[in-house]
């Protein structure tokens, strides 16, 4: 295990951090614990696919970029009245004993190196609350990261039979908003720069809730992306994620929902788009604990120029899961040859009451839906182009939040215009 980043924290900066943002005894002290384990708790696991392994995130240089003592946001956060939509201080501050029992119950913050990192180290972050029986849309958060190195965190709490629609953005600097930057670091410029961005995310699907949590990745190309968002989901709740992924200069990206409720339903949609030299690591994962549950797993990727990216699906179905439907498709589209992409679908079945599949696809645009749309008047790189974008209407379609649709959207449009730049 690498000891980069333990070398340069302390626990006096920890209580410093706890200390500035007047936090209680038993945060500060979990903070204190994930801080103490880092010495024995590995980094997360790497993906191993035939004659590769994959994003050893232990041989980066965390040392060289992580800051813990000058974190620096500008963040918005918005949403209807009857939804409580708060910054961690003002969380702590109104509904303590709410946040002192979530924090932590679905993320466990020693499941990796990285996990206990962002525990001991978070600056800020937003708690949802949703009260039982409201009904709320346009829950909106958007980070924008200032500093080289930020560590965030997001809980949402869905009461009884209440239902929330959430988009949350990250970026960085003026980066995602400025074409001039934008383009910037779309080239490639300011490496010598790296920065560090970390986000844990825990939603806790009370019975009979529904929650759909969409989120856009759009950090510069200096930064390193780690991210862990995980759910759990009672009986007859649905926790849908919405996973989309465009920025980065590397990206550790893992979803995973636990249902724990007879009848309780998940779908994990995953969506990224690497050229250059970006670098994709994404997983999707759910488990079936319980009866008559239901899980729909789709994620879609395109790659150019020298861009990398792996993909591994785990759906695991309990002893005590009967009666279970468990579906899983990935698809990489290849627009170069350099390109390099795999994936990992597994199926883990303990329990014979279940419907299962998997399946996983790499290739290139389909010569043949090419040649009929170029047999028709179409250039062949507006065709192309347009096979693209039909290419995430399926994730598109599972997008209730239109502004997540259309951002992403435009980042696409935008990744297929720069082909000709």
């Amino acid at each position: 295990m690498s000891t980069q980043v333990h070398a340069n924290l302390t626990e006096a900066q920890v209580r410093e951090i706890s200390e500035s943002l007047d936090e209680p005894d038993w945060l500060l002290q979990t903070r204190l614990d994930a801080l103490d384990a880092l010495d024995d708790i590995d980094f997360p696991a790497v993906i191993q696919t035939p004659g590769r392994k994959w994003t050893n995130l232990a041989e980066l240089d965390f040392e060289s970029f992580v800051d813990p003592l000058n974190a620096a946001e500008e963040k918005d956060q918005v949403g209807p009245d009857e939804v409580e939509v708060l910054s961690f201080a003002e969380a702590l501050d109104e509904h303590e004993e709410l946040v002192e029992e979530h924090f932590g119950s679905v993320v466990d913050p020693q499941t990796n190196y990285l996990t206990a990192m962002s525990t001991a180290l978070f600056t800020t972050g937003t708690v949802i609350h949703v009260p039982e029986g409201v009904n709320a849309e346009d829950v909106t958060i958007r980070t924008t990261m200032n500093s080289r190195s930020l560590f965030n965190y997001t809980l949402v709490v869905a009461e009884e039979s209440s239902s929330v629609t959430i988009f949350e953005r990250q970026e960085t600097g003026g980066a995602a908003v400025d074409p001039e930057r934008r383009r910037a670091s779309d080239d490639g410029e300011g490496r010598a720069g790296n920065r560090y961005y970390s986000g844990l995310v825990e939603v806790a699907g009370g019975e009979n809730a529904y929650v759909q949590y969409g989120s856009l990745q759009d950090l510069d190309r200096t930064t390193y992306n780690y991210q862990l968002k995980e759910a759990t989901v009672d009986t007859y709740g649905t926790v849908n994620f919405i996973d989309c992924n465009v920025g980065s200069r590397l990206t550790k990206s893992s979803v995973e929902t636990h249902l724990d409720g007879d009848s309780s339903e998940a779908k994990i949609i995953g969506a990224f788009y690497g050229h250059e030299d970006q670098h994709f690591d994404v997983d999707a994962r759910v488990w079936h604990n319980a009866e008559h549950t239901t899980a729909d797993l789709v994620t879609r990727g395109v790659i150019d120029d020298r861009a990398r990216s792996v993909y591994e699906g785990v759906q695991n179905v309990g002893r005590e899961a009967w009666d279970t439907s468990s579906y899983q498709r990935e698809n990489t589209l290849m627009l170069s040859d350099e390109s390099e992409a795999d994936a990992s679908p597994k199926l883990i079945i303990n329990n014979h009451d279940t419907e299962a599949s998997h399946s996983a696809t790499v290739g290139q645009v389909d010569e043949e839906d090419l040649f009929y749309m170029t047999s028709r008047g179409i250039p062949p790189q507006l065709a192309k182009n347009m096979l693209v974008e039909g290419f995430y209407v399926p994730v598109l379609e599972e997008i209730e939040v239109e502004e997540l649709r259309e951002d992403l959207q435009e980042r696409i449009r935008d990744r297929l215009a720069s082909r000709f730049d």
